[in-house]
C-alpha cells in the first residue's frame, strides 16, 4: 500500500485541518454509493485506513516513527498486536473488507476525527444506510423517517417543521444534501428525497445546464444569460463554438455538506438549427456556403 500521506494527497508537514479536508473530499469522491467504478471500493478502504492513522495525532506520531508496520497485527510493540495493544478483527460488509484493532473492549477509534463523522460507524450509517459491520453500539436500530424536499432546498439548505411521534420538531437540513442522503437528528434519522429540477442536472457537487444558442451566435460569438443557483449570469460565447461544448463556471456548483468548498457548474452549449427558414435566410446561407467554397479554392 502507498504511503498514507500519498493516499490522502497531502505532505508530511500537513496540518490536521489539511488532512481532514483532504479526507472529506476523497471520501465523498470514492465512496461506492456515488462512485460506480470498479476500483472505488478498494480506494475507499485505502482512504479510510490512511485517515484512521494520520488523522489522529498520537497514531500519526507512531506512523512517522515506525511506518505502517507499527499498525500491523503481530508487530513487536510491547508484546501486543500493534502499538496500542489488543487484537485485530476482520470481516466483510457487502463489497468491502475491513480490519480494525480493539483495546480491551474500548472503542478502538476513540479520539479519532473521521472527517466530520464521530467514528467509522457513522460513515457506514451515513454512506450505506445500514448498521455498522463493526458491532457494538452501532447495532442499535434508529428510527428512520423520509422527507421530500425540492431541488433548491437541497442545494441551499432549509428548515422544516415535522411531526415525529406526535411531537412537532424543527429540523435543519444542511445545504448540499442529495437524494437518499441520511441525516441524524437526536434519536432518529431523516432520509431525504429530492425532487428533480427542470433546468439543473446534478453530478455530485457539480451542476450541468444546457444552453441553446443560434447558429450565428455560435459562429460569431455572443454574450448570453445562463441560470445558476445564485441567479442569472452573463456568459461569453467564443466565436466558433461547437455544439456540445462544455463551459466551466468554477465554484458555481453545490455547497459541500462538510467543508467550505463548492462544486462547479458546466454549461453545455447546444446549437439550435431552425426547422423553417425564410427565403431570405436560405439565400444568405447559400451565399455563405458559396463564399466558403471560393475561399478554400484560393489555397
Amino acid at each position: 500500500m502507498a504511503d498514507f500521506y500519498s493516499v490522502l494527497g497531502v505532505s508530511k508537514s500537513a496540518t490536521e485541518a489539511d488532512i481532514k479536508r483532504a479526507y472529506r473530499k476523497l471520501a465523498l469522491q470514492w465512496h461506492p454509493d456515488r462512485n460506480k467504478t470498479a476500483q472505488a471500493a478498494e480506494k475507499f478502504k485505502e482512504i479510510n485506513k490512511a485517515y484512521e492513522v494520520i488523522g489522529d495525532p498520537k497514531k500519526r506520531e507512531t506512523y512517522d516513527q515506525y511506518g505502517e508496520a507499527a499498525f500491523s497485527q503481530g508487530a513487536g510493540f510491547g508484546g501486543g498486536q500493534g502499538p496500542f495493544g489488543g487484537g485485530a478483527q476482520t470481516g466483510r460488509y457487502g463489497p468491502f473488507t475491513y480490519t480494525y484493532s480493539t483495546s480491551g473492549g474500548a472503542n478502538p477509534f476513540e479520539g479519532v476525527d473521521f472527517g466530520g463523522f464521530s467514528d467509522p460507524f457513522d460513515i457506514f450509517e451515513q454512506f450505506f444506510g445500514g448498521a455498522s459491520p463493526f458491532g457494538g453500539r452501532a447495532q442499535t436500530r434508529r428510527k428512520i423517517y423520509r422527507i421530500n424536499i425540492d431541488f433548491m432546498e437541497a442545494v441551499k439548505g432549509v428548515e422544516k417543521t415535522v411531526e415525529v411521534e406526535g411531537k412537532k420538531q424543527t429540523i435543519k437540513i444542511p445545504g448540499g444534501v442529495d437524494d437518499d442522503t441520511r441525516v441524524r437528528f437526536g434519536d432518529f434519522d431523516i432520509l431525504i428525497s429530492v425532487s428533480p429540477h427542470p433546468t439543473f442536472k446534478r453530478e455530485g457537487y457539480d451542476l450541468v445546464v444546457d444552453k441553446e444558442i443560434s447558429f450565428s451566435q455560435a459562429a460569431l460569438g455572443d454574450v448570453v444569460t445562463v441560470p445558476t443557483i445564485d441567479g442569472d449570469l452573463s456568459l461569453k460565447i467564443q466565436p466558433g463554438t461547437d455544439s456540445g461544448t462544455l463551459i466551466r463556471l468554477r465554484g458555481k456548483g453545490v455547497h459541500q455538506v462538510r467543508g467550505g468548498g463548492r462544486g462547479d457548474q458546466y454549461v453545455r452549449v447546444k446549437i439550435n438549427i431552425p426547422n423553417n427558414l425564410t427565403s431570405r435566410q436560405k439565400e444568405l446561407l447559400r451565399e455563405f456556403e458559396n463564399e466558403s467554397k471560393r475561399k478554400k479554392g484560393w489555397f
